[in-house]
């Protein structure tokens, strides 16, 4: 079984402030710190660094080596990573006094997906492999629909949720892992149960992971419900803890854990990521993992 990660790759460029800037206000930030992100490269580096071989697949602008380089030091293969003419993707990050962080996105090459990269691509794939989604690419429905075509198993982090995702067809997902924002934009409900129940009656044979914050983390099928609670930690930059939860849940997927435990390193790991500055080099190790020793 392989892992295809189709997704974004981008600079972050990181601005710490005493609070969100408001309109019309001018603001001194403290620093500035570039690092390496995008929904998709974190997830990848996640996947990989909890012991997951994974191929990327995503478009870099012309100044996009440095990806490249960092992909192959962080264990993800970059085979199917592109370069196309322009600007690579980038977000502006604020990030505040409380760690937490506003983010505007520039999508740059990784809205220059074309239906014959996607076909080139998931060429190589085949029933049973797991193609894992963010919401930072084009062409999302087309790449839904051929995965779903070759049999893959979906998984989508539908994030940022807009109207993109509205041509998707979300019954060809087999897991889905959001948080109460994006659960109440596919819902309409504002509960946690009620995103689950309603969730569940839409998408009976998905898997559903909701995160909630500080409130830890609620997963459903339609077999059993499990809940974790978060690990207590200094929080620094909280940009990749819900990457790193996706990273971790796949890999205890494919290890065929307990659910239960599944969550609990999923959390464990996020809580280390968020002690850390920086996107995808927060994302600690399988190993750190294991040794790592956090209250809950």
């Amino acid at each position: 079984m392989k892992v295809l990660n189709f997704g974004s790759l981008n600079y972050d460029y990181v601005y710490k402030v005493d609070h969100m800037i408001l309109a019309g206000e001018t603001m001194d930030s403290y620093s500035l710190e570039t690092h390496f992100g995008g929904k998709g490269l974190n997830q990848s580096v996640a996947l990989a660094k909890a012991g997951v071989p994974v191929k990327h697949a995503g478009m870099v602008g012309e100044d996009g080596q440095a990806f490249l380089d960092f992909c192959t030091e962080n264990g993800v293969d970059a085979e199917y990573i592109r370069k196309v003419q322009g600007k690579s993707g980038h977000t502006i990050i604020q990030l505040d006094k409380n760690a937490q962080n506003s983010i505007l996105l520039y999508g740059g090459s990784n809205r220059a997906i074309t239906k014959e990269y996607v076909d080139e691509v998931l060429g190589h794939f085949e029933k049973g492999d797991i193609l894992l989604l963010q919401n930072e690419v084009n062409l999302m429905p087309y790449i839904i629909d051929t995965a779903y075509g070759r049999g893959m198993q979906i998984v989508l982090n539908p994030s940022p949720y807009n109207e993109a995702l509205d041509g998707c067809d979300m019954g060809k997902i087999a897991v889905f892992l959001v948080n109460e924002i994006e659960g109440k934009q596919i819902t309409g409900e504002t509960e946690p149960e009620r995103i689950l129940d309603v969730m569940m009656s839409r998408f009976p044979d998905a898997r559903i992971v909701l995160t909630l914050g500080g409130d830890g983390v609620v997963y459903r099928d339609k077999e059993q419900t499990c809940r974790q609670g978060i690990f207590k930690v200094q929080a620094v930059d909280t940009t990749a803890a819900g990457d790193t939860f996706t990273g971790y849940f796949i890999a205890g997927m494919l290890e065929e854990l307990p659910i239960p435990d599944i969550l609990r390193r999923c959390a464990k790991a996020s809580a280390m990521a968020v002690s850390k500055m920086g996107a995808a080099e927060s994302i600690p190790t399988v190993e750190e993992v294991k040794a790592a020793k956090l209250d809950a």
